[in-house]
């Protein structure tokens, strides 16, 4: 089994990581959160459902891993990858909201060891991504691009990483200026939709999970391409997926779509 540490392990998402991965495929050897965080000294196996396995949340790494996966906050990501980066432990990143001065930071821990930076670990949002590409390249601009993501009302971000990645990469397709063909919402008597670019739309609300949708709409059709996440395990046993595959590669900046063959 790989010994994995979970950063962000009294979250949401750290949680189900412990719970789906620990005794399985993996061993949990540190589970770690920030400093003042509530869950800090508690067992990570009792705080996922598993009762004890006998790793406490910790500010620090323990048992040696052989990977992490790190699900937190921007600043976290930034102390983890450092750590990831001084003794060569490959790094599978979910979190979302990274500026570009942090990618570039993660990108330069790629020159020692494996990273993986995902804006979304599913498989079906992967294949959305390569959807939303194509569609957009091949429909011409008399067809608008619209994008709503929904989510829960504690997301800290908006839009979603994943909605970010969807746009970015629909406005590559069409050879449009990234970020400026954005237009985030409408407001007001004069907000006619301006040409090539593409709107953009964040709702937040409950404990929605995620969903994703991509609207391409011309005078006389529409076309819509959507993604509904059921539950957070399916972000987890992607990013469980990349972890096993991470650590066979060499030092390097990778994606889902490495992992995925796409």
């Amino acid at each position: 089994m790989l010994k994995l540490a979970v950063t962000g392990a009294g979250g949401r998402m750290g949680r189900r990581i412990v719970a789906l991965a620990h005794g399985r495929d993996f061993e949990v050897v540190a589970a770690l959160e920030a400093s003042g965080n509530l869950s800090l000294g508690q067992d990570a196996g009792v705080l996922a459902g598993l009762g004890m396995i006998g790793v406490a949340v910790s500010e620090d790494v323990s048992g040696k891993p052989e990977v992490m996966i790190d699900f937190s906050l921007p600043l976290g990501t930034l102390r983890w990858a450092k750590y990831c980066g001084e003794n060569l432990v490959p790094l599978v990143v979910g979190t979302t909201g990274l500026t570009e001065q942090q990618k570039q930071i993660l990108r330069e821990t790629a020159q020692k060891t494996a990273v993986l930076m995902g804006a979304n670990m599913s498989l079906g949002v992967n294949l959305l991504f390569k959807l939303a590409e194509e569609v957009a390249g091949k429909l011409s601009n008399d067809y608008d691009i619209e994008v709503v993501e929904t989510h829960h009302r504690f997301k800290r971000d908006a839009p979603s990483g994943t909605a970010l990645e969807m746009a970015r990469r629909m406005a590559a397709a069409r050879q449009w200026p990234w970020p400026d063909c954005m237009v985030h919402g409408r407001e007001g008597k004069e907000s006619l939709r301006r040409e090539n670019t593409i709107g953009m739309h964040a709702v937040r609300g409950g404990d929605i999970v995620g969903e994703h949708s991509i609207v391409f709409s011309a005078l006389g059709e529409t076309v819509e391409l959507r993604h509904q996440a059921h539950s957070r395990d399916t972000f987890v046993r992607g990013a469980l997926h990349a972890a096993q595959w991470l650590v066979q590669q060499e030092p390097g900046m990778y994606s889902m779509f490495d992992v995925l063959g796409l």
